[in-house]
């Protein structure tokens, strides 16, 4: 794929999403980035901030299947991946898939889930696959799933563990409209929901086409060695308890090159990375007493010099 055509293709999302989400250019792209990159995204904020509303547009603007699970205490994870029925005409059991079989998964407030439940999504998420009653069935491509979160301290949250955290490519705050734009969301309302005229603007073929065109992007030597020197810096600061997996610094350079595509770019940039630290490396961080993942990653990328930018 050139570049300029996936640029293009990109657009034509972004630009469709923005027909039901006002503003929040940064946070469309972001998730638009961690479909491109393979990867799941988890928006995190206040409820009523637009995060389903986002999830939705964005699936919405994908043709192919989609599912929603609206996370709950009672969920329980055949709910989420399925289960085998009892056929009495044919006296057999007979699979019925979950709605974690389809292309594109919206796992709304996923933190109102259990522990037990939530981990139904963690081979789906790392693998691609879910193992159901000893068999193992592996999920179509594309397999995205993006899952809304409330705050922790919110009345029937389960905080999600570290390996789940870790198993999304980026996490990113929708935060409050600014007066212009909660303005232009109630002129949008006036008359109804534009969700509901929103259709899809490319095809699942389109999509793996972008994903390929994300692995053809070039991230240079100089660009893996300053990934490394991020991650080695975060493991070196005495307020971080669990520092940023080499995962992270895999999914650091996936993001980086699709963020490259928007740009018409084949090759990433220093700048791409330093870009993506925080919504990349901020939600796997465990700190030490009331320090802020974000605040530290700030001071590690402001103190870390950019590589040259010639990349090949």
């Amino acid at each position: 794929m050139v570049p300029r055509h996936a640029a293009e293709l990109l657009a034509r999302i972004e630009e469709n999403v923005h027909r039901v989400i006002v503003g929040k250019d940064r946070v469309v792209r972001l998730a638009t980035a961690g479909l491109v990159a393979g990867g799941h995204v988890l928006l995190q904020d206040l409820p009523g901030t637009g995060k389903t509303m986002l999830a939705r547009a964005l699936a919405t603007s994908v043709g192919g299947a989609f599912r929603r699970i609206q996370c709950t205490p009672d969920l329980l994870p055949s709910d989420i991946t399925g289960s085998s029925i009892f056929n009495q005409k044919d006296a057999s059991f007979e699979f019925v898939a979950g709605p974690i079989f389809a292309n594109i998964v919206l796992a709304d407030e996923v933190n109102r889930a259990t522990p037990r439940t939530q981990s139904a999504l963690l081979e789906a998420m790392g693998e691609g696959q879910v193992t159901i009653e000893g068999v193992t069935r592996t999920l179509e491509r594309p397999f995205f799933v993006i899952a809304t979160q409330n705050p922790t301290e919110f009345h029937g949250t389960y905080p999600l563990p570290e390996s789940q955290l870790d198993r999304f490519i980026l996490a990113a705050e929708m935060g409050p409209p600014t007066g212009a734009e909660a303005i232009e969301i109630l002129a949008r309302r006036e008359h109804g929901d534009p969700i509901g005229e929103l259709g899809s603007v490319v095809s699942l073929a389109d999509v793996l086409e972008l994903q390929e065109g994300c692995l053809r992007v070039v991230a240079g030597p100089a660009i893996r060695t300053y990934i490394v020197s991020l991650l080695e810096a975060i493991r070196a600061r005495p307020e971080v308890t669990l520092p940023a997996s080499m995962r992270s610094g895999v999914y650091l350079q996936r993001a980086a090159q699709a963020w490259a595509l928007f740009e018409g770019r084949d090759f990433v940039l220093p700048d791409d990375v330093k870009l993506l630290a925080l919504p990349v490396l901020a939600h796997r961080l465990s700190m030490r007493g009331r320090a802020q993942a974000a605040d530290v990653l700030g001071d590690v990328v402001a103190s870390l010099p950019l590589p040259p930018l010639r990349q090949h």
